[in-house]
């Protein structure tokens, strides 16, 4: 077997060198051919393309976060290598919506043994840009704007902006045309979602699955006291989702307009300013490595 890594240095701020000695000390002592590319941001996409022409692996492993996990399946779209996912950011929401092992080691070594490979969906945005988790315009958009300015990473500087945020969000009114239909809403966000769950853990729906052909919009109009209980609540049941202040629209193919253009971050990354968002599925894009583990597939 010839296993390719794919590592971000830097996501979440969380070192990865341990988890590369470890990762190969098991190779050699496993017999398997390994190399690693490491993102620098300057010219990933093709210096990776390159790798994998010459390299030709058998298996790839995205080692970081949601945004290394979007980025690899960025890079591998249209082709036949199979992707799996060793959750090492600083928020791995996409990992868990797939039921990832959370043990960056053992995610490897499920990884190697799979041979459960299923399509996984992504999504493609303004004909440019692309989501496998979920994006969204509003509150959280501004959420990660200011903490990708911020040196500092984690929960702790993630909950400091929300709470900044929070304090001075306003709705606005979005027209969503999907399904056949025109709908006019007002909210404090505008999410795009392939999944239920933000890194997180907190869902924004019951019926995301990245694996099913179809994504969600939801319109959450707007976020209180009771509605910042019931989110701490959903993270530990999903029945505690908070359904009176959102709205949900299940569709493969939408078009989202506002009155003025506004912030697009799409799995953490801050793509700018649009006024119109079109949103189109590409139903199993990605070869997933998997296991029967995940709940978003059947045996």
């Amino acid at each position: 077997m010839k296993l390719l890594f794919v590592v971000n240095p830097i996501s979440g701020g969380v070192n990865k060198e341990p988890f590369l000695k470890q990762a190969k000390k098991l190779c050699h002592n496993m017999g398997i051919d390994f190399s690693i590319f490491k993102t620098t941001g300057k010219n990933d996409v093709i210096e990776l393309k390159a790798v994998l022409d010459q390299y030709q692996p058998d298996k790839v492993a995205s080692v970081g976060g949601d945004g290394t996990t979007l980025f690899t399946s960025e890079v591998l779209l249209g082709s036949n290598y199979p992707m799996g996912i060793i959750p090492l950011g600083s928020a791995n929401g996409m990992a868990a919506e797939l039921y990832v092992n959370p043990v960056p080691l053992e995610a490897l070594k499920e990884l190697i043994m799979s041979e459960v490979v299923k399509g996984m969906d992504m999504l493609k945005v303004n004909d440019k840009h692309y989501t496998i988790h979920i994006g969204d315009v509003g509150l959280n958009a501004n959420i990660v704007d200011d903490y990708d300015k911020d040196p500092n990473r984690g929960m702790a500087t993630y909950a400091k902006y929300f709470t900044e945020r929070l304090q001075v969000q306003k709705a606005f009114k979005g027209t969503i045309v999907a399904n056949g239909e025109t709908v006019e809403k007002e909210g404090v966000m505008f999410a795009i979602c392939n999944s239920r769950k933000y890194g997180t853990g907190v869902p924004l729906n019951l019926n995301g699955n990245p694996m099913d052909g179809q994504f969600e919009i939801v319109v959450v109009e707007k976020i209180d006291a009771l509605s910042l209980i019931k989110a701490g609540l959903s993270k530990l049941d999903d029945k505690f989702i908070d359904t009176e202040n959102a709205m949900v629209i299940t569709t493969n193919e939408a078009q989202i307009t506002f009155e003025e253009p506004r912030l697009l971050q799409l799995d953490g990354e801050v793509i700018g300013m649009h006024k119109t968002v079109d949103v189109k599925l590409l139903k199993g894009a990605v070869n997933l490595i998997t296991s029967y583990k995940n709940l978003n597939i059947k045996s």
